[in-house]
């Protein structure tokens, strides 16, 4: 699962799904079902409040609270709104809940020692205000531990940023693929451990979805490190330029060793003559090259047998740097670009972005 979804991705997906023949219905059941089941493996029995919201992130909220209801927890159930005006797969889940549902207040925590949180999911697009911020905010006052439903209620689902006020959770559960603001601060911070439970949606359903983000896990890019064949030579298996810092040499050279470690056939250190004695004398796996100019990167990087390139790490932030990375990046040779060659950019962004 190293596809990352956006809300609108994701929307389309539940759609995708359901065109399959996957019923919304069935979809919010399981939902409910895995939180209810990481409720379970986390925590022993105790009193738990779930928080419903007025939309499919509430009907989520009212399957777990069944759930966990069945299984001998004491539950009661908070919802924002009227129950009479909740509509959809939403509403049915509300009628199959028969414990308490009481109006959504810090006051309807009571002696709680639980929380679930199914007030809003990640396509929430204002801060939260009202009772709703007031019942999160008391959960925070209350050191109260949270489950949440999708994401922590008040977190953008897209970037991660905090709307207003959001609970800091133990836990949270969302569905079929994480989204951005799961693994982005400070959404990501407030989200504690993500499960991404699959409720049955076809994975078939990503080929139309247009996917241009995915998780930096080995999974992606795993199959593209092959074993060394018997006439192999070390530019089959890669040339990678690093540009090193005049004074901050210790980056540059851990990245070169990182790169021999995992394989790459052959490393060159772009150095400044005056470090050239540093990076030399300490690794004698890799190449010493003097480049004092961003040129001289440039050249460095554009030879033929350069597979790639990075620059940033200790290279100090400035007009120098950046011009290294525009010297790197007009070779239009993949690279990665760290620390300081993105620091160097800052107010200058536009610059970057065109480059790239």
């Amino acid at each position: 699962m190293i596809e990352v979804l956006s809300v609108d991705a994701m929307y389309r997906a539940d759609r995708a799904a359901m065109r399959m023949g996957r019923a919304g219905i069935d979809l919010m059941e399981a939902a409910g079902r895995a939180v209810a089941r990481t409720v379970r493996r986390r925590f022993a029995p105790r009193p738990v409040c779930v928080l419903c919201g007025p939309g499919n992130n509430g009907g989520d909220g009212f399957v777990a609270a069944r759930l966990l209801h069945e299984r001998g927890w004491p539950v009661r159930v908070a919802l924002l709104g009227d129950p009479a005006r909740l509509r959809g797969d939403a509403a049915v889940n509300a009628r199959r809940w028969r414990g308490p549902v009481v109006p959504m207040s810090p006051d309807a925590l009571g002696r709680a020692a639980l929380v679930v949180d199914a007030l809003f999911g990640a396509g929430l697009a204002r801060p939260l205000d009202g009772v709703a911020a007031a019942s999160v905010a008391a959960v925070a006052e209350r050191a109260l531990p949270c489950v949440a439903v999708d994401v922590p209620s008040g977190v953008h689902g897209d970037s991660g940023e905090v709307l207003g006020v959001a609970p800091s959770c133990v836990a949270t559960v969302t569905f079929f693929r994480p989204k951005p603001g799961h693994l982005l601060y400070p959404g990501r911070g407030l989200c504690g451990d993500l499960t991404v439970a699959d409720i049955g949606i076809p994975r078939a359903v990503l080929d139309d979805l247009g996917i241009d983000l995915w998780r930096a896990d080995p999974p992606l890019w795993r199959s593209a490190i092959r074993d060394p064949g018997p006439a192999d030579h070390k530019y089959a298996r890669g040339h990678l330029v690093i540009s090193g810092g005049a004074a901050m040499t210790g980056a540059a050279r851990l990245a070169a060793r990182g790169a021999r470690r995992i394989g790459c056939g052959l490393v060159t250190l772009a150095v400044p003559a005056a470090s050239f004695p540093v990076y030399a004398a300490e690794s004698p796996g890799s190449l010493v090259r003097v480049c004092d100019t961003p040129d001289d990167l440039g050249a460095a990087v554009a030879e033929p047998r350069c597979g790639g390139f990075v620059v940033g790490p200790g290279a100090g932030r400035g007009a120098e740097t950046r011009d290294r990375v525009l010297a790197a990046l007009a070779t239009g040779r993949p690279g990665v670009l760290d620390a300081d060659a993105l620091s160097s950019f800052e107010g200058a962004a536009e610059r970057l972005f065109g480059a790239l």
